[in-house]
């Protein structure tokens, strides 16, 4: 688990194909890796790898054709900056949101302009995403924990201030570019409680979810 709360901006500094994925050798910059061990899980622009060989200056780590497919790891190259979380611990401090490291989907940054001293952007997440987003609530970006300001259909508006945009990779958030995104963790097992015995039941529209009809049906909902 995580924070979203970015200790280092990392590079990749290797990429090798191994029967069909990914080894990455990640550069980890300012990280402190003292009481990283083999094992371990570390949080890559939101993305939970796990530590497979540690190295002076950083380490290795697998990344399987499912994470390949589902993140924006599929665009990295050599050189590209990352963002870097250690796992939390039980001492750490919640300064951000609690994050799985699990990406639910990639989105795309519509616009990017200046606002006083901050960054204010708007980002298009997935469509089948939507109902896990909320004004006021949490989402981490490219593993980073941000506030949505509002939000509008799929479009989620984001303000960064000058201390994250200065310990991130946001100055790589161009319009254009796809980053991923993680829900509240809090919204994804809601839905899942919501639906109750029927979570057993084969999926038969992976875009229906929890709808007005279901929760109509076991009283959430006055009918009238």
């Amino acid at each position: 688990m995580f924070t979203g709360i970015i200790e280092a901006v990392g590079h990749i500094a290797r990429m090798e194909t191994r029967s069909g994925d990914v080894r990455l050798r990640v550069h980890s910059g300012k990280l402190d890796l003292g009481d990283v061990k083999l094992g371990d899980s570390i949080a890559t622009n939101g993305v939970c790898l796990t530590v497979v060989e540690l190295l002076g200056d950083g380490f290795w780590a697998d990344v399987s054709l499912e994470t390949l497919k589902r993140t924006s790891f599929k665009q990295l190259s050599v050189g590209v900056s990352v963002n870097l979380e250690k796992a939390l611990t039980p001492t750490t401090r919640l300064g951000g949101h609690i994050v799985s490291g699990h990406v639910d989907g990639l989105g795309e940054i519509l616009s990017r302009k200046e606002d006083a001293r901050s960054i204010h952007l708007q980002v298009k997440a997935p469509n089948e995403l939507a109902r896990y987003l909320s004004e006021k609530g949490s989402i981490c970006v490219d593993g980073v924990s941000l506030t949505i300001n509002n939000i509008n259909g799929a479009i989620i508006s984001l303000n960064i201030v000058p201390h994250t945009s200065g310990e991130t990779t946001v100055d790589l958030w161009q319009p254009g570019v796809e980053v991923n995104l993680e829900v509240d963790i809090i919204a994804r097992y809601l839905e899942r409680l919501l639906l109750g015995d029927k979570a057993a039941e084969p999926i038969t529209n992976k875009e229906q979810g929890v709808t007005l009809a279901h929760l109509a049906e076991h009283g959430f909902l006055n009918r009238r």
